[in-house]
């Protein structure tokens, strides 16, 4: 099998998060294809999951492996220790590669964000206290919701719009956060190098080195750090070989230096994802705990 196929279904497989035959637990409710937004035609749609005893904080759950998500994505036990600590989720799906590129797939983001926001009150959720995971690419449209949340526009005809799409609290897996000096300074990874195979997610502007130097930079959350980045939890495998743990040790040092508190969590000995990686995330549900509701275990 080629490198190409092998790489785009380890992520692909991902999206599913680690194992879709996992019984899926009683104790929430589950709404599914609610649609929050449309575009060109297509229904962009996200599930909702409700505890049975929620604590009202909302998590939204990015369902993408390699810029690509499907509703098959979405693993209702791999959510559990949200769940089970009275977080609301919302697993989002997206557009996918090679349709729509990243800038592409991060608008809908803000779309699914601005949407729960705006619909805070029939989910029981405090709109004002959001936290954000994801692995991989998920983990990538975690750090830009971090870095990039803005204000909605008040202008807007749609309510919805006016929305903002800012997040309180980060937590993810492995994510690419510097697509410009992606495992060491100056290794170009715009759709080239190490991610090759994933150049239709990056599009026609990765053609050219000029200006994948302009884009690698309007597409990486690094370069967004600022001292209102929220709260940021990276988990990273130090012999990860597709997303070099380099990429979130910069992060994380960029973000203390911005004086964001922000914690990277080595995985020792492990690489793009883990067999029992569902148990890691206790920790991220320890850090929305900390950082959206103030408590500390």
């Amino acid at each position: 099998m080629k490198r190409t196929s092998r790489i785009f279904i380890l992520l692909a497989s991902f999206a599913l998060v680690v194992g879709v035959t996992a019984a899926e637990h009683s104790g929430f409710t589950r709404t599914e294809d609610v649609i929050y937004g449309r575009k060109f035609g297509t229904a962009l749609t996200l599930d909702v999951f409700q505890p049975e005893k929620t604590n009202g904080h909302g998590i939204f759950f990015m369902v993408s492996g390699g810029f690509f998500s499907s509703h098959e994505g979405i693993n209702a036990n791999f959510y559990k220790p949200f769940l089970d600590r009275g977080y609301t989720v919302f697993a989002v799906v997206h557009g996918s590669q090679p349709k729509f590129t990243i800038p592409e797939i991060t608008q809908d983001i803000h779309r699914a964000v601005r949407f729960v926001r705006h619909n805070a009150a029939k989910y029981g959720v405090d709109p004002n206290h959001f936290g954000i995971t994801g692995a991989s690419a998920g983990g990538h449209l975690s750090l830009t919701m971090g870095t990039q949340g803005v204000k909605g526009d008040a202008a807007a005809k749609d309510a919805i719009d006016r929305e903002s799409s800012a997040m309180q609290a980060v937590a993810c897996f492995f994510p690419p956060t510097d697509f410009l000096n992606y495992g060491q300074p100056g290794e170009d990874a715009v759709g080239v190098g190490i991610l090759k195979d994933f150049k239709p997610a990056f599009g026609p502007r990765s053609d050219t080195a000029e200006e994948r130097q302009k884009y690698g930079k309007e597409i990486s959350p690094f370069y967004f750090i600022t001292s209102n980045t929220p709260p940021t939890l990276i988990m990273h495998g130090d012999a990860d070989k597709l997303v070099p743990i380099q990429q979130a040790e910069v992060f994380v040092k960029r973000a203390k230096e911005s004086g964001v508190t922000a914690r990277l969590a080595v995985k020792e000995g492990k690489q793009h994802g883990w067999a029992n990686i569902g148990e890691d995330l206790t920790l991220f549900a320890d850090w929305f705990d900390e950082h959206l509701r103030g408590l500390k275990h």
